[in-house]
């Protein structure tokens, strides 16, 4: 009798919980994963710098962000590397929404398939042999500068890498697929009765697009932006290979700093700026986004 009491008291106290064992195994991965080295670079930021020393000093300062304000080199970097990841959000939002909604709107099952495994691909490739891929086919000896003085469109090779045009096609290849994702589920869920209503109203289907469909999109558009942004702006391994080290942005700064100087409380202190600069143009664009989707987003 008391074994069926204990456990009819254990099984109410594990429903009245079960929210909360849920949630806490994803709860404990997140405080040990990102909260954690998240706290200990701000800490370490704050530190009083000395080269090639990891260990908490305790000797509390703003030097290193002093040193950041006062060299344009870090604020430079900082303007590029918003701009870029901006660029990005943007350019995969006007290609991956079409295809979003291509895919969401295709009911036949064999072709919605092949449309996902197009998507899904790209994200079957490590992303260093995506961007040879890309170095292959946009480099000064590549398919598309042979291609143009095969057929005497240009003289000599134009400079599609080492440059910010590089750096931005790569951001929007790597990043496309998470937007299109983002998209796809929101997109579907729009009841299509909300449109024939529309229509049987007096509005053409330009007008049911852009005054239907695109607000009731809003949700996935936030996701999907803020996605490819926050993807783009920490971005290493893209401006390191097709930006060649001219483009100069903040991870690519935290590495220098850390990696190869040993500066691990200054290259903290660029990451901390970083992390605040990609917070802040999220809260920003979060904000517009809301304002003008009347607040669907």
């Amino acid at each position: 009798m008391e074994d069926i009491k204990d456990k009819n008291n254990f099984l109410r106290i594990f429903y009245t919980y079960r929210p909360i064992l849920l949630v806490l195994p994803a709860l404990i991965l997140f405080i040990i994963f990102f909260i954690i080295p998240v706290l200990s670079m701000f800490i370490l930021a704050f530190d009083k710098p000395v080269t090639g020393v990891l260990d908490l000093q305790g000797k509390w300062t703003l030097k290193s962000f002093l040193r950041i304000y006062n060299r344009s080199l870090y604020f430079d970097a900082a303007v590029t590397s918003v701009s870029l990841a901006a660029l990005a959000s943007l350019i995969t939002l006007i290609i991956g929404y079409p295809l979003a909604y291509l895919i969401a709107k295709t009911e036949n099952v064999a072709r919605n398939t092949f449309l996902m495994i197009l998507v899904l691909c790209a994200m079957q490739l490590d992303m260093v042999i995506r961007l040879f891929g890309l170095m292959v086919l946009m480099g000064d000896n590549g398919l598309i500068n042979g291609a143009l003085m095969y057929f005497n469109i240009i003289e000599k090779p134009i400079g599609l890498m080492y440059n910010k045009l590089g750096v931005l096609v790569g951001l929007v290849q790597f990043s496309l697929p998470f937007m299109v994702l983002s998209l796809i589920g929101i997109i579907r869920g729009i009841s299509p009765t909300v449109v024939e209503a529309s229509r049987s109203l007096g509005a053409s289907p330009n007008q049911a697009f852009w005054k239907i469909i695109i607000p009731l999109s809003m949700p996935g558009i936030l996701a999907g932006t803020l996605l490819v942004f926050a993807i783009s702006i920490s971005s290493y391994i893209v401006p390191a290979l097709m930006g060649g080290w001219k483009v100069m942005v903040m991870p690519l700064h935290v590495y220098q700093q850390i990696a190869e100087m040993g500066k691990w409380q200054f290259g903290s202190a660029i990451a901390v700026v970083l992390f605040c600069t990609s917070l802040l143009s999220v809260i920003v664009y979060q904000r517009v986004a809301i304002r003008i989707g009347g607040g669907r987003a």
